[in-house]
């Protein structure tokens, strides 16, 4: 079967021309769904071809910083302005680790970086902070794992030429910094890109409903595997996820003390609330469960709230206001854990028009169902009595995230490949995946540029990486290591 969605068009279109009533679903530049006017597969493909006078393939290879570029720092500390001033230091000392460190934290720089960037015009609901750390794997309602997109804080329509180049500059720094070569680094930012293309062009052949429903099973990954060593790996990522449930957190995140069981005290990581704050915790989750489907507010209902505590969480959000809740079910042995992270406007927003969505809250999880293939049952939003907002999610249920330093060659390109793969798919449920297919085509035109990109980007995060080191070192802004 061809994976040109070109000649299937084509042949559509001389069978039965243009489809009365038929609708195309995408987003328009503002946020919102629209609807456009009916076309046949040829026509959208000729769009994505049409934009590649827009925007030619080879041009995505560009990146040159303006002359007016701010400094990155000074990115860094508005986005402080917003943030819990005592977490400040702990972010800065995170992202100092190292240069993909740095990268983890910097999506607002990057954003920044690409409002000017050559694109083709067609739309998607992004990632926002496509890096290779934000992608994994985790249990779906049916209970089976899948691979997919897992971070949405930054969630917002746009170009999507923007995520896949935070993805492709995301192989390129991590390959670079655990060590390989830049021949294998080449390729592994290729694969990656070349992934994405390949899933969009085959999810351009299928139905509406068949790209929709499509998904990334890893027990079906891992059978489908053409050797041992590969199956195993995937095996491996199975296991590992299977161990990190709420059980787990269970033993790593809390104790019995004076006969109850609460979460740990262990600042600033993971911290007890005074009185005050933590009633304030316990009210909002009262008026979290009607952001849920009824289905799902029943099960809630089940269990009982046992303890909330603050716990700051990844690399890029250390500053937001975040708590952890402990729930018990039918007894002691039947824990449940919810995480609250305050939802703030997207970086994106400062290039890209505003989110539509009534609050930012509503913005990240609208966004995530959007994107994800199977999401989790208990997502969703609420206010905060302060006026801050937050979304809610469960803490852990079976997630695996990558450690790629440990990984095999094979198994690193394996992994950026579903990467790809993964952002196509989310990619395809929200914007034209039949004009993303005809612009891409079926050439390497497109991933040999953006991997070009990806290349000079990474030096340019190298140098924004030292200038953090500077500011540093020089007492501009201080950071904590943990």
């Amino acid at each position: 079967m061809t994976r040109d969605p070109v000649t299937k068009a084509d042949q559509a279109s001389e069978r039965a021309g243009r489809r009365p009533g038929a609708a195309v679903v995408t987003l328009d530049g503002a946020g919102s769904l629209a609807s456009t006017a009916a076309t046949t597969l040829a026509e959208r493909v000729a769009r994505g071809r049409a934009a590649r006078a827009v925007a030619p393939r080879s041009s995505h290879a560009e990146w040159r910083a303006r002359t007016d570029r701010m400094d990155p720092v000074e990115i860094l500390e508005r986005q402080a302005q917003e943030r819990v001033p005592e977490l400040i230091p702990i972010r800065y000392g995170r992202m100092a680790a190292s240069p993909f460190a740095f990268y983890r934290g910097a999506a607002a720089i990057m954003a920044a970086d690409l409002a000017d960037s050559p694109v083709s015009g067609l739309t998607v609901q992004l990632c926002g902070d496509a890096h290779l750390m934000n992608f994994g794997a985790y249990a779906g309602p049916d209970r089976r794992l899948v691979f997919d997109v897992n971070d949405f804080d930054e969630t917002l329509p746009g170009p999507w030429e923007w995520d896949v180049k935070r993805l492709a500059a995301s192989v390129t720094i991590a390959t670079r910094e655990i060590g390989r070569p830049e021949s294998y680094v080449r390729r592994a930012t290729l694969a990656a890109v070349r992934g994405y293309r390949d899933r969009m062009r085959d999810l351009a052949e299928q139905t509406n409903l068949g790209a929709w429903y499509a998904r990334i099973d890893v027990e079906k990954l891992r059978d489908a595997m053409p050797d041992e060593t590969l199956r195993d790996e995937v095996q491996q990522m199975i296991a590992d996820a299977g161990q990190r449930d709420r059980f787990r957190s269970l033993q790593k995140l809390t104790e019995v003390r004076d006969g109850t069981r609460r979460f740990v005290d262990e600042p600033p990581v993971i911290a007890r609330l005074s009185p005050e704050h933590e009633e304030t915790v316990r009210e909002i989750l009262t008026r979290y469960p009607p952001s849920l489907p009824r289905s799902y507010q029943a099960i809630l209902a089940r269990y009982t709230l046992a303890d909330v505590a603050h716990k700051v969480v990844g690399v890029g959000s250390v500053g937001l206001t975040a708590f952890v809740a402990f729930y018990t079910g039918r007894d002691d042995a039947d824990p449940f854990f919810l995480q609250l992270k305050e939802a703030r406007r997207s970086a994106l927003e400062d290039h890209l028009p505003k989110s539509r969505k009534a609050t930012p809250g509503q913005r990240v999880v609208d966004g995530q169902q959007l994107m994800q293939a199977t999401g989790d049952i208990f997502l969703g939003h609420v206010r905060g009595r302060s006026g801050r907002h937050f979304y809610v999610r469960q803490l852990t249920d079976m997630k695996w995230s990558a450690d790629l330093a440990r990984m095999s060659r094979r198994g690193l390109g394996l992994y950026v490949w579903l990467c790809g793969e993964a952002l196509a798919r989310a990619h395809a449920r929200s914007g034209d995946r039949i004009a993303i297919a005809g612009y891409l085509g079926g050439s390497d035109r497109f991933d040999e540029a953006v991997a070009d990109f990806a290349a000079a980007y990474a030096d340019q995060n190298r140098a924004d990486y030292e200038a953090l080191l500077a500011a540093i070192g020089s007492g501009r802004i201080t950071a904590r290591s943990l």
